[in-house]
């Protein structure tokens, strides 16, 4: 039996924007996705303000590139892991990119390594700019990820009305569906799943309480879900429909 394939992944970290309290589950989450060959972190190491991630990175094997801020006002960290980025990406070696970062600077970054046809997963606070999270092919909240170590700031479930109320998420998982669907209207979540992905970078159930995608379609009850056994063993899937098909 052929081993399974392992995603490349090169972590590019800018540490003049990342906490170090979001490393772990940064990492935690790169691990879904393949194995993190490369992990680099860049930022000025004479300054004092980066002086608490000198245990972090030892504890988790990830490399400090120094980069001297030459000008006052300029952003020398963002030029270093650029250039890094496309000396790792000319290796042929890697399968995809993780930037962390909440800096529109890598809007372009993502998109030239997406054009070599490369995955990108952009990691950063809800505040990075639309056309960072536009180019890259997932993009993670790392506030999910430190909700996810620290139980107290764990993100709010949204109920069934608040939910409701969204109407732009309400039209993803709406034409998500539908994109996704057979003629009877039923359609499989994975593939509802990765059809949202391609449509919105962003989503990620967890923004909204839930662990799950299924978990959310069924919360907002504007989905039927049927789990449907395939083929003689064990295995399970969930299919959908979007409610108003039954009186179509």
């Amino acid at each position: 039996m052929a081993a399974e394939k392992t995603e490349r992944l090169a972590v590019l970290i800018d540490a003049d924007n990342t906490q170090p309290s979001i490393v772990e589950g940064l990492l935690a989450e790169v691990a879904k996705y393949g194995t993190a060959s490369v992990k680099r972190i860049y930022g000025d190491w004479t300054s004092t303000a980066l002086r608490g991630w000198k245990e972090v990175l030892l504890e988790h094997s990830i490399q400090p590139i120094q980069q001297f801020g030459y000008t006052k006002g300029k952003n020398a960290t963002d030029s270093a892991m650029i250039i890094d980025a496309m000396d790792l990406l000319y290796t042929g070696k890697f399968n995809g990119f993780c930037i962390v970062s909440s800096d529109s600077d890598f809007t372009k970054l993502a998109s030239r390594i997406r054009e070599s046809g490369l995955m990108v997963y952009g990691f950063g606070e809800k505040k990075t700019p639309a056309p960072f999270v536009s180019a890259c092919d997932k993009f993670i909240y790392i506030e999910v990820l430190r909700a996810k170590i620290n139980e107290n700031d764990t993100i709010a479930r949204k109920t069934m009305s608040e939910l409701k109320q969204d109407t732009r998420l309400v039209r993803l998982l709406r034409n998500a569906v539908e994109s996704s669907s057979d003629e009877s209207g039923w359609a499989h979540l994975a593939t509802t799943g990765s059809n949202i992905a391609k449509q919105s970078p962003e989503f990620d159930p967890r923004n909204y309480g839930y662990g799950k995608l299924g978990e959310l379609m069924a919360a907002t009850k504007l989905f039927e879900l049927d789990e449907r056994i395939i083929g003689e063993g064990p295995s399970k899937a969930i299919y959908l429909r979007d409610k108003r098909k039954k009186n179509e």
